[in-house]
This record gives structure tokens, C-alpha cells and sequence, in this order.
């Protein structure tokens, strides 16, 4: 694989080689060690996990595809994808196009668990995919919570979340895997639902309900930008990093002194204006700028046309918005500026369920 270059200032430049290695390599068990003792149950679990929108890294310098971190912001939507596992003696058998980052986490369950037999699983996700909705970590999610269910909850909520973070991986064309990226944003989110705020080394700092009587709507602007693979690199480990030395602790001000107190009391109004500010500074300029100016135009005419909050998920193009018009009144005001909904539904508050057939 290709070495790659990160630069975060003038007197900060690195190389990262992207090493392939097999799947069950490189596990990370954090030093977790199981509940109680995994034991198959009988019948099938499924784990249903919502979408998420990332709003926001707080510092594109605190992680890297080695290093789960940097805090960020994001939300649950009423978008699901799910996850089906059975116990079985010993092979693992999975219904799901991306196999090797699947069968990869199932070793990772099974190395921290100590679970020596194998699993059906099953997986439907919401095939939304590069478009900053989070679908890979919410398949993740539904899988590590499906596993858990059908041997019996060895582990927690708070340590399924921190594995994934810790060994995300994407797949590459060999059928190997590769680190990827993880704020831990869209697990915490998509487990306990509303809105979460992340600190760094995916510490959880709050999560609230917020806008339950509230619509939410997804534009997905045409654009021929890239967001994942080297051009998602490309995007958070140059240009966004070296924003972010000198934002970040604008964006850690607003989100302590503003968006936090604004989420506990329910404001939308002022949540929308926090996210305004923190899409024109630091590594969220940088992603937004990827797309396109044409980006910031379109969030722009969206906010104008009074629209409580306006922002762009992850590296994008997903617009967001959450206002309380109504599903025919938007479709105006997207008609008029050009515009198409691709996604109309709600904030989910209350986050991952897990039901047994």
C-alpha cells in the first residue's frame, strides 16, 4: 500500500503507511474481560441500530486510522439498520457484503468473550452508504449487540461501543483489512440515541434527547467528491488537521458553553446557530470545502428560507436538517431552491433495541 502524508502545521508532517493485514490481526481488547462467562442461547436476536448524523470532529489531530479519538458531536435518526446472529458449534456464516470487516469484529467479540463457538448472521442495512450517514458503524453496532444477545450479554453497552472504535477497519480489494477512522461519535449516538457529544478517546461527555416533535430531513446534493478510501484521508489527515490547530478550541468553547446547555434545554433554535458557526471553522470547513463550495451555498439558502438547523454530516454531502415544517413544506422549499429530500423522517431518542424471535 501506498504511503500516505499527514501535515497539521508547518513543523508537523508525518507518513503513514496503510498496512493490510489479515482479519482476526491487530485485535485491541483494551484490557476488557467478559461480565460473565458467554453461553449460546437458544433462538435468534436481532439488534436494531439507527443512523447517525456526525456533525462535527472537535480536533482532527487527536486520531488517525491507529488511533480512535477527537471528539465530535452527532445525533440518531429514525434510519435502521439490523442485525440478526444464532449461536452455532463452530463456523461463522454471514449474510452481508462486507464480509471480511464483519468476520473481523466477530473475532474481536470472540477474543475478548472467550466465545469458542461460532454464529448465523444476518444483516440489513439501510444502503445509504458514503454519504455520511454512518453505515458501517451502525452494522457494527446491530452485529456486536446481536452476538452479545445470543451468548448470553457478556459485555456492556459502554465496551461494545470502545471495541469497535478500537478495531474499525475497512476492507480492501485483496480481502484483507485496514484501520479506519473512528471518532466513536455514531456508536454512542446510534446506543443510546438523541444527541452525543464525544471528548477525546471516545469518552462519552453527554448524551440528551432533544426535538421529539421535531421533522428531519436528509438532502444529499449531487457531487462528484470522494468520501471514503484515500480521499477521505486526503481530507482529514491534511487540511482538516492544520484547521483545527488553530479552531479547535473555538469549537470545544462552543460546544461546552453553548451547544450543551442549548441541547439540556431543548433549544433548537440555538443548537442550529452553534452548528452554523462550527461548519465555517476548522476541519469541518476542510470537509465541507471537499464537496464543494456549492455546499456551503445550499446550507446557506436552506437556513435563509427559515430553517432551524442546517448542517452537513461527516465528509459529507449530507445535508441535515431539523425544523418543525412539515413534510410538504419542505419539499416546497427544496423544490424552489433546486433542490431533493432523499430522506424525511425523525430524531430517534431512544437509540438500539434488541428483540428475540
Amino acid at each position: 500500500m501506498a504511503k500516505l502524508t499527514i501535515r497539521g502545521g508547518d513543523l508537523d508532517l508525518v507518513e503513514y503507511e496503510f498496512s493490510p493485514f489479515n482479519i482476526g490481526e491487530n485485535i485491541e481488547t483494551l484490557g476488557i474481560k467478559s461480565e460473565k462467562e458467554p453461553l449460546p442461547e437458544e433462538g435468534i436476536f436481532t439488534a436494531t441500530a439507527p443512523a447517525r448524523i456526525h456533525l462535527s470532529v472537535l480536533d482532527m489531530n487527536r486520531f488517525a486510522p491507529n488511533r480512535p479519538g477527537g471528539g465530535g458531536i452527532g445525533f440518531a435518526i429514525q434510519l435502521y439498520t439490523t442485525a440478526s446472529a444464532a449461536c452455532t458449534d463452530r463456523d461463522v456464516l454471514i449474510d452481508y457484503d462486507r464480509e471480511p470487516v464483519i468476520r473481523h469484529f466477530v473475532e474481536v467479540f470472540k477474543k475478548v468473550t472467550g466465545y469458542t463457538g461460532g454464529f448465523a448472521i444476518s444483516i440489513k442495512d439501510h444502503e445509504k452508504k458514503h454519504v455520511g450517514l454512518g453505515s458501517t458503524g451502525s452494522v457494527l453496532l446491530a452485529v456486536g449487540h446481536a452476538m452479545n444477545a445470543a451468548t448470553g450479554l457478556p459485555l456492556n453497552q459502554d465496551q461494545i461501543r470502545l471495541l469497535i472504535g478500537n478495531n474499525y477497519v475497512e476492507e480492501t480489494c485483496e480481502g484483507q483489512i485496514i484501520h479506519g477512522f473512528e471518532t466513536g461519535v455514531g456508536p454512542a449516538a446510534a446506543t443510546y440515541g438523541g444527541m452525543a457529544v464525544l471528548g477525546d478517546e471516545l469518552n462519552l461527555v453527554c448524551h440528551h434527547a432533544f426535538a421529539a416533535d421535531k421533522n428531519v430531513y436528509v438532502i444529499i446534493p449531487p457531487t462528484e467528491a470522494k468520501a471514503s478510501g484515500e480521499d477521505e484521508f486526503n481530507i482529514l489527515m491534511n487540511r482538516a488537521r492544520n484547521l483545527d490547530y488553530r479552531d479547535r478550541e473555538l469549537k470545544a468553547y462552543l460546544v461546552l458553553m453553548d451547544l450543551i446547555p442549548a441541547l439540556i434545554r431543548d433549544d433548537l433554535a440555538t443548537l442550529g446557530e452553534v452548528i452554523t458557526e462550527i461548519d465555517f471553522r476548522g476541519s469541518k470547513r476542510a470537509e465541507v470545502e471537499h464537496n464543494s463550495f456549492e455546499i456551503y451555498h445550499h446550507m446557506s439558502r436552506l437556513r435563509d428560507s427559515g430553517l432551524e438547523f442546517v448542517g452537513m454530516s461527516s465528509v459529507g454531502p449530507s445535508i441535515a436538517v431539523i425544523t418543525g415544517k412539515t413534510e410538504s413544506e419542505m419539499k416546497g422549499i427544496a423544490d424552489r431552491l433546486g433542490l431533493e429530500v432523499a430522506i424525511a423522517t425523525k430524531i430517534d431518542n431512544e437509540g438500539l433495541k434488541i428483540t428475540k424471535n
